[in-house]
């Protein structure tokens, strides 16, 4: 360990997520590297000319402005970038990141938590008809018989089928490990001993959706997902089953989601959608089976202070010399 601290710099929009991660002033940073006090939002100005001239390491995050070529030659001391967020492949291309050496970390691991237990909380409202329910109560704004009117409700021996075992998708599946529910898995390429490991059993993707009352999605956008479930795989979903998206919208082919939605016959929880925001007369605001939220799965206000607390450990160790635990090259 040397003596003088790393010089940082923070690149992030708004600047007021640099507080939420770390705290007021930035506290949690403290001993750690020499921060600037000025959070970037741009470096195309005299300010991050400046601040990028002598930064050994970037801190980026939501709204970081693109790595590019020309900003990473105005910065000949950098060594790493410490991404808070899912990838720094968002601010920074991989294969320009190799090209000069740079060692890059991700907040992806922390920032799994919060969607894996959004994931679960909503694939547990999802068994109990919990949207339906209420909008019954308030329409009734009178005793509802759950015996009568809720039967068809519950999560004891239904199943679940989860599509990708990404790093979300085995922390969903071990949170599901812990209930009653039968857990089904599509990955072509997950191997069986890790399936076992999760307590799941691996199926084919039609399989899958034929038999599973909720199914939750958690594959990557790559042309081999990028509309994976469409009319076919929605057609195939039984009546009054859920389909859960924290992924992204490019999964699922949404003309056909919105037109298997408009029957009443199947419902959705989207927490991502194509476009993201969708535009503002979009039919899928007022159907009725639709619940749609502001892309809240992933780390939201104190959760935030997870993922600042997974840069403080890797900067600890940039500090120290030693490799990042949560390099890009090490996760997926």
């Amino acid at each position: 360990m040397t003596d003088a601290l790393p010089k940082a710099v923070l690149a992030m929009r708004p600047a007021t997520l640099a507080e939420d991660l770390f705290g007021p002033a930035c506290a949690g940073l403290t001993g750690l590297v020499d921060a600037s006090p000025h959070i970037l939002e741009k470096f195309d100005d005299p300010l991050g000319h400046d601040l990028l001239a002598d930064a050994d390491v970037l801190v980026t995050g939501w709204g970081c402005p693109p790595l590019t070529g020309a900003v990473l030659d105005r910065a000949p001391r950098l060594r790493a970038v410490v991404h808070a967020g899912g990838s720094a492949a968002a601010v920074l291309d991989l294969a320009t990141a190799a090209e000069r050496g740079l060692a890059l970390s991700n907040a992806g691991e922390a920032n799994a938590v919060p969607v894996a237990e959004y994931t679960f909380a909503a694939i547990l409202l999802s068994g109990k008809r919990a949207r339906a329910a209420e909008r019954l109560y308030r329409q009734r704004r009178d005793y509802v018989d759950r015996e009568v009117e809720l039967r068809d409700t519950g999560n004891y021996r239904r199943t679940v089928g989860l599509v990708g075992a990404s790093r979300i998708g085995r922390r969903v599946a071990r949170l599901l490990a812990q209930t009653d529910l039968d857990v089904l898995l599509y990955d072509p390429y997950l191997p069986v001993p890790d399936a076992v490991n999760l307590s799941v059993r691996l199926c084919s993707l039609p399989e899958l959706m034929t038999a599973s009352d909720v199914v939750s999605l958690h594959p990557p956008v790559t042309a081999e997902t990028t509309g994976m479930i469409d009319a076919a795989m929605l057609g195939r979903m039984p009546d009054g089953a859920t389909l859960i998206n924290t992924a992204r919208g490019a999964i699922v082919d949404q003309d056909a989601l919105v037109a298997e939605l408009r029957t009443g016959r199947i419902s959705a929880v989207l927490d991502v959608t194509t476009p993201d925001p969708l535009p503002a007369d979009h039919e899928l605001w007022s159907l009725p089976n639709v619940t749609l939220t502001p892309h809240i799965a992933g780390a939201t206000g104190s959760e935030l202070r997870r993922l600042g607390r997974h840069v403080i450990d890797e900067l600890a160790r940039f500090r120290q010399g030693a490799p990042f635990a949560y390099s890009e090259s090490k996760v997926s």
